[in-house]
C-alpha cells in the first residue's frame, strides 16, 4: 500500500551541490609550467642574495663571530660591512678614522693582493700603505662564490628541471617551476590527470587547501582590492611549495659553509630581486601574485634594474617623480609619447611588476679582466712588464679553475689596454690553439702587446694598464688520445695468442702479391673490348685521319648483314627496342647498358691509333688528307654523340702518352 504523504529528503540537496569551483587557471597554464615558460601566470623565480658575502668571508676565514662587527678595507675606503657594525652607523661611503670613531670594536681586514714581483696573492699587513706596489685580489671571494653555486646546484634536481642563473659573485637566480610543477602533481592527484574533454583551456579544480602556513617568511601585504579571507588559488599554493624550496637551499649553505643569505620568491626575476633586498639579514620574502601593485609601489622606480641611469633621470626630468605609485597614473600614450614607443611600453609594463626575462642556466664567464690604476703613475718598460707578470697570474688563476688545463675551456683573444695622460690605446692578440695554454704563453703575448704600443708612439708615464682574455670557447668532449686506441700488456698478449690459433686452425689464407702487369690501364680495357667485339684486327682496318692525325677503324667485318645501314655518322644513335642499342660507329649491335663503355672503347681506340705514329697510314699529300679529314670529323662526331667525349690539341708544355 502506497503512503499518500510526500516524499522528503534527510537532507536538503544545496542547488550548488555536485558543482564543483572552478580556478581561474587552466590545464595549459600547468603545463606551461613545467616547461618553465616566462608566460607562464604560475612561474616561480626565486632570488638568493648573501648578506653582505665580502665580510662574511673574511668573518668565516678568521673565526670571528657573528655579532662583532668587522669591515673589509680597500687601501682607505671599506668595500663591504657586516650587519652588527651597521648598526653604528657605518657605510661604505665613510673613510677609515670615522668608521673607528663610529666603532671602537670595529675589525677591519684588508683585501688581499698581489705585490709586486710575486706569482701568488696574499694577505699582507699594512697592505694599505702600498698602494703603489700592490694590486687588489678578489679571488678568496670567487673561490668562495663557487662553493656556494655548487652547494645550490646539489639540493636542486639535475638539469633540465634544475634552472641556476649566477648574476654576480654573491647573487643567484633560480626557476624553481619545473620542479613545483612536479611536487604540485604529486601532491595533489586530482590535477594530474588529462584535461576535461581533452582541452587545455578547462580551468582547473581549486586547490583542496583553504589555509597556507607560510612559516616564518615574510609576506608581503596584498593588493587594496584583495583580502586574506580568499581561499587560495594554485598560484599562492606554487609560491608556497617555492618557498619551501628556497627555505631548504639557504638551510643547506648555513650547514655546509656557514653563510647566511636572504631570498625573494615572486614570479619573475625583477620582483624577485626587489624581494630578496626587502628583509634582511637572513629572511626571505613571498611577493604573491596579489600583492604585485602593493609591493611595486613602495619603491623609487630608480631602484629597479636598467632604470636606475640615464634612462631613470630621463624619466625623472620629464614626469617630475621617481615614486612608481605616481607614475603608475601616466597612461600608456603619454609614456610613449615621451619616451618612444618601445621605451614607453617597456617602463609602462616594468612598474606594474610586468617581466619575462629568461633565468639563463649559462653561468660560465665570458670574459676576464685584471688591471691596474698607478698612483704615482709608472714610468719604465720594467715597471709595466713586473705588473703584466701580475695580471697574467691572476688571469690564469682563474681559467684554471674555469677548466683550462683539462681543455674544457680557453680564451681565443688577448686584449691590452694602456692609459697614458687623457689617451687610452688597446691592442689584441689571437691566442694559439695548437699548444697547451701556460702563463708563459699568456706573458710573452703581453709583452709584444706592450711593445707595440710603445713603438706607436708616447707610452710614459702610464697611468692604467689592464689586461683581458675572451672570447671563451668550449674544448673538444669525447675525443681519446692515441693512447686509448692502443692495446696494451696482457690484453695485447691475449689477442696475439687468439690470432695465432685462428691462423692454425683454417690455415694460412695470405694472399701472395700480384704480379706488376706489364701493360697500362687502356691496353688492358682496350684488349677486353676487341676480345668482345669479335677480336677485329686493328692494323688491317681502313683509317680516316682528321687534322690532328686521329684515325679511326671502319666498321668491324662482323656486323650483321641485314643490319639496316646509317647514311651518315652525324646520325642521333638508334635502338631496335628498349633494351637494345646500335653503335654508329661500327654497326654493333648490344644491350642499352654497354653503351657508355662502348663509346669510351671507340675513344680510346682513337687516341691508341693516333699516338702510334705509324707513318705508313699517313696521307700523301695535303689533297688526299682533305677528304678523308671530313670523314674523320664526322666520325668524331658521331663518337662525341655516342660517349660524350670530345678531343682536344695538345696544350703548350704536354705530350701525349704512347699507348701502342
Amino acid at each position: 500500500m502506497s503512503s499518500s504523504q510526500p516524499f522528503i529528503p534527510s537532507s536538503p540537496i544545496s542547488p550548488s551541490a555536485g558543482h564543483l569551483r572552478k580556478s581561474r587557471f587552466t590545464f595549459k597554464h600547468l603545463s606551461q609550467l613545467a616547461l618553465s615558460s616566462t608566460t607562464c601566470p604560475l612561474r616561480v623565480i626565486a632570488h638568493i642574495d648573501l648578506d653582505a658575502f665580502y665580510a662574511q668571508c673574511e668573518g668565516i676565514r678568521l673565526g670571528i663571530v657573528e655579532d662583532q662587527p668587522l669591515a673589509v678595507q680597500q687601501w682607505q675606503g671599506l668595500i663591504a660591512i657586516n650587519y652588527p657594525a651597521r648598526k653604528f652607523g657605518l657605510s661604505r661611503f665613510i673613510d677609515i678614522t670615522e668608521a673607528k670613531k663610529l666603532c671602537p670594536t670595529l675589525i677591519l681586514q684588508h683585501v688581499a693582493t698581489w705585490r709586486e714581483g710575486d706569482a701568488k696573492w696574499a694577505y699582507h699587513e699594512e697592505a694599505f700603505a702600498h698602494i703603489a706596489t700592490h694590486k687588489v685580489s678578489l679571488d678568496p671571494y670567487r673561490l668562495e662564490s663557487r662553493k656556494i653555486l655548487a652547494c645550490i646546484k646539489d639540493v636542486l634536481p639535475t638539469p633540465p628541471v634544475q634552472r641556476v642563473e649566477k648574476a654576480s659573485v654573491d647573487e643567484v637566480f633560480l626557476d624553481l617551476s619545473a620542479q613545483i610543477h612536479a611536487i604540485l602533481l604529486e601532491r595533489y592527484p586530482e590535477i594530474s590527470g588529462p584535461a576535461p574533454y581533452d582541452d587545455p583551456t578547462e580551468c582547473l579544480p581549486r586547490p583542496p587547501t583553504t589555509a597556507l602556513d607560510w612559516n616564518t617568511d615574510a609576506l608581503v601585504d596584498l593588493d587594496t582590492d584583495e583580502t586574506e579571507d580568499g581561499d587560495p588559488d594554485w598560484d599562492d599554493i606554487a609560491m608556497l611549495v617555492g618557498s619551501e624550496i628556497v627555505r631548504s637551499v639557504r638551510a643547506a649553505i648555513f650547514e655546509r659553509l656557514k653563510y647566511t643569505c636572504s631570498a625573494g620568491i615572486a614570479r619573475n626575476k625583477m620582483i624577485a630581486k626587489l624581494g630578496s633586498a626587502h628583509k634582511k639579514p637572513n629572511q626571505q620574502t613571498i611577493v604573491r601574485n596579489r600583492a604585485v601593485q602593493q609591493f611595486m609601489g613602495s619603491f623609487k622606480f630608480t631602484k629597479i634594474r636598467n632604470l636606475g641611469g640615464k634612462l631613470g633621470e630621463d624619466v625623472v626630468a620629464k614626469f617630475g617623480t621617481e615614486e612608481v605609485k605616481e607614475l603608475l597614473g601616466v597612461s600608456l600614450p603619454q609614456l610613449k609619447s615621451k619616451l618612444g614607443d618601445d621605451t614607453g611600453s617597456w617602463v609602462y609594463g616594468i612598474i606594474r611588476g610586468e617581466d619575462t626575462s629568461e633565468v639563463n642556466s649559462r653561468t660560465q664567464i665570458k670574459s676576464m679582466l685584471s688591471a691596474k690604476s698607478f698612483r704615482p703613475t709608472i714610468n719604465s718598460y720594467d715597471q709595466a712588464v713586473k705588473w703584466l707578470r701580475i695580471f697574467v697570474a691572476d688571469i690564469f688563476s682563474r681559467l684554471v679553475e674555469e677548466g683550462v688545463l683539462e681543455n674544457k675551456r680557453r680564451p681565443k683573444t688577448i686584449n691590452l689596454h694602456h692609459r697614458q695622460g687623457g689617451q687610452m690605446r688597446s691592442r689584441q692578440a689571437p691566442i694559439p690553439s695548437g699548444r697547451p695554454l701556460d702563463e708563459n704563453v699568456l706573458f710573452e703575448i703581453a709583452k709584444n702587446l706592450l711593445g707595440q704600443i710603445i713603438v706607436d708612439g708616447r707610452a710614459w708615464p702610464c697611468a692604467n694598464l689592464q689586461l683581458s682574455v675572451g672570447g671563451f670557447e668550449d674544448g673538444p668532449t669525447g675525443n681519446r688520445g692515441i693512447g686509448g686506441f692502443l692495446i696494451r700488456g696482457d690484453e695485447a698478449k691475449a689477442m696475439k695468442r687468439d690470432n695465432e690459433d685462428h691462423a692454425s686452425d683454417h690455415g694460412d689464407y695470405r694472399a701472395e702479391k700480384r704480379p706488376k702487369n706489364e701493360y697500362g690501364a687502356i691496353q688492358r680495357f682496350l684488349s677486353r673490348q676487341e676480345t668482345s667485339h669479335g677480336d677485329s684486327d686493328e692494323d688491317n682496318a681502313p683509317t680516316h685521319p682528321d687534322m690532328d692525325g686521329v684515325r679511326t677503324s671502319s666498321i668491324p667485318p662482323d656486323v650483321s648483314s641485314d643490319a639496316q645501314p646509317f647514311e651518315g655518322h652525324d646520325k642521333p644513335p638508334q635502338s631496335i627496342d628498349s633494351d637494345t642499342y646500335i653503335c654508329n660507329d661500327c654497326r654493333k649491335t648490344m644491350p642499352l647498358m654497354q653503351r657508355e663503355e662502348h663509346g669510351d672503347w671507340h675513344f680510346a681506340k682513337s687516341i691508341a691509333a693516333t699516338d702510334k705514329g705509324d707513318a705508313s697510314h699517313q696521307p700523301r699529300s695535303a689533297s688526299e688528307a682533305r677528304p678523308k679529314a671530313r670523314t674523320a670529323t664526322k666520325n668524331l662526331g658521331a663518337s662525341k654523340v655516342s660517349g660524350d667525349h670530345s678531343l682536344k690539341k695538345v696544350a703548350k708544355g704536354q705530350s701525349r702518352l704512347a699507348f701502342g
